[in-house]
């Protein structure tokens, strides 16, 4: 049985029993009822807080939003099992209500009985996150410089979801529409118009849901790209200078999507010489003549387009680049410098040893005689008598 009780001071008024009026009584000074706003998420727990600051042993009660007793101090005359007592003191009445749903959503009510009486209010907001996001797109492949579109729809989620865009790691902005149902639910719906390019080939789109009951909830695809063939001309043989009697191998790079499935090779304002081998990307001449200079294509396409790249052939003579100047090996010229600068070094150093060696070291006339005279006497005589020579007297050095 529900029923309802309103307290005064110890005069109780039950619904379908009415007693005497409550006493006047002042409240104490300075008392006072507070309470918080609570959000829960759907089918989790909400808990209620009654707080009195300087109670004065006043009656505490909490009512539900159609004013019924949910708890009046400990006892709980509402027969619903999911409100549970937490805690019961003078300063705080503290109810828990497990497995919340949106019928629980609403205003509760705590109540002092004081003179006269306060009431604080706990509004309950529920939260129910959106299911997951479902993406679509106007057409699973676009080509290259087209515009796509693509859609991001949130549903039943209580408040309105918002929805973000990202590519890779660059942000969007989509154009997002909330539509409300018949039972106070949202569904939120996001599009995205981009103009795609060959770079956007596999690069992931996401839609993120931001919701206050979810985290980390989105959906994702990656973007399929079509755009028209990459042509590049690759000379295979020779490495350098194509030289006349030699051969010419090209080759032609091709990339696309889809595949190119088409390769052709012409020559521009002429015919391709008569002895020319194409295999497909490939294009093979021997023996070059200065007649078969020129321009050479290669050409591709798929389903988006058409491409080419051009090669232009110029043939030298047989024997071009061979005066060219060879390649200078500075190590070794620089070792043959310093073995000519050591042997310079050592010949200076045996120079020089040797004229130390025979410094001042000459001949004269006045010896002359000396070395072929038996003694001292005969020799002094001897060169005396080269004195008397009337021959003018010289010097030789050595």
């Amino acid at each position: 049985m529900v029923f309802n009780v309103v307290v005064c001071y110890g005069t109780y008024t039950f619904h379908g029993f009415h007693s005497s009026s409550c006493p006047s009584v002042c409240p104490v000074e300075g008392q006072n009822l507070g309470t918080d706003n609570v959000s829960v998420i759907e089918g989790e727990m909400a808990t209620i807080s009654c707080r009195v600051k300087n109670n004065d042993d006043s009656v505490i009660q909490l009512l539900n939003p159609n004013r019924q007793t949910i708890y009046f101090r400990d006892v709980r005359p509402l027969k619903d099992s999911r409100f549970q007592l937490v805690n019961f003191s003078d300063n705080e009445l503290r109810v828990s209500l497990s497995n919340v749903s949106l019928s629980d959503e609403g205003r509760y009510v705590c109540q002092l009985y004081t003179d006269p009486p306060q009431e604080a209010y706990a509004d309950i907001t529920v939260l129910v996150p959106p299911g997951s996001p479902i993406m679509d797109s106007q057409e699973d492949v676009v080509s290259e410089g087209n515009e796509t579109e693509l859609t991001c729809t949130a549903m039943g989620s209580k408040p309105a979801a918002s929805i973000r865009w990202m590519k890779g790691e660059q942000e969007l902005t989509g154009k997002m529409t909330v539509d409300e149902t018949y039972d106070g639910m949202f569904t939120v719906t996001s599009r995205l118009r981009l103009t795609v390019s060959k770079e956007d080939d596999g690069a992931p789109v996401s839609c993120i849901i931001d919701h206050p009951a979810v985290k980390d909830l989105q959906a994702q695809r990656y973007l399929e790209v079509l755009y028209q063939p990459e042509v590049k001309i690759v000379q295979a043989f020779p490495e350098g200078l194509t030289r006349e009697g030699e051969n010419l191998e090209l080759t032609c790079i091709v990339n696309g999507k889809p595949q190119p499935n088409q390769i052709s090779w012409l020559r521009v304002d002429d015919d391709v010489p008569s002895h020319t081998v194409i295999t497909g990307s490939d294009l093979f001449i021997e023996n070059l003549n200065k007649s078969y200079n020129g321009t050479y294509r290669c050409v591709a396409s798929n389903a988006v387009g058409e491409a080419y790249d051009d090669y232009i052939l110029f043939v030298y003579d047989s024997r071009a680049g061979e005066g060219a100047p060879q390649k200078i090996d500075h190590a070794v010229i620089g070792g043959v410098v310093a073995v000519v600068m050591f042997a310079i070094l050592c010949a200076l150093i045996v120079l020089g040893r040797y004229f130390a060696r025979h410094k001042g070291t000459y001949f004269t006339h006045e010896a002359k005689g000396a070395d072929d005279a038996a003694d001292a006497d005969t020799a002094i005589i001897n060169a005396e008598g080269g004195h008397n020579n009337t021959e003018e007297k010289k010097e030789y050095y050595i």
